[in-house]
């Protein structure tokens, strides 16, 4: 594995199909907000998945969602990096949970999005105390899961107030 002279992280063997999906297809590769750009797929990924009716969105988010601690797992233990910035596959499953129940409009799309990525990068309690103290995959998981979480239930306020 060679390393990113940047960032100082290993490189992942996107030829690895763990790999490659953790990365997000080699979007998580970004020497740039590779969190921010996994988050623009997940905004893709929903885009076609909010074609489906509600219960497929939420089984297929939940599958997402249980495939991405292995996942995560996995590919930061083959890396012998706890949370590679380059993972994405957790803003992935963040975004998708912040945009259930939500409309496929622009504005609420890009609502969620602000709100996912505000409270991912912040990382207020107790999502900073989770990623602090949960280590593996589910640590790479949960602090997502609970962006997603907070941000879903204030884009549904939201939405019900306008």
């Amino acid at each position: 594995m060679s390393t990113s002279s940047k960032f100082d992280y290993p490189r992942p063997n996107l030829k690895n199909p763990i790999h490659f999906l953790a990365f997000g297809g080699g979007v998580g590769c970004t020497p740039v907000a590779p969190g921010t750009a996994g988050t623009l797929l997940a905004v893709l990924i929903f885009y076609f998945l909010s074609l489906l009716n509600f219960w497929s969105y939420l089984f297929i988010t939940l599958c997402i969602l249980l495939l991405g601690i292995f996942i995560c797992q996995k590919t930061s233990k083959d890396m012998c990096v706890e949370d590679h910035p380059g993972i994405v596959w957790d803003e992935i499953t963040g975004f998708l949970i912040t945009m259930i129940g939500s409309p496929r409009e622009f504005i609420w799309i890009l609502i969620g999005f602000l709100l996912f990525r505000f409270f991912d990068i912040l990382k207020p309690w107790p999502i900073g105390l989770v990623d602090k103290n949960v280590k593996g995959g589910a640590g790479i998981m949960l602090d997502d899961i609970l962006a997603g979480i907070i941000s879903m239930v204030i884009l549904n306020i939201l939405l019900l107030v306008f």
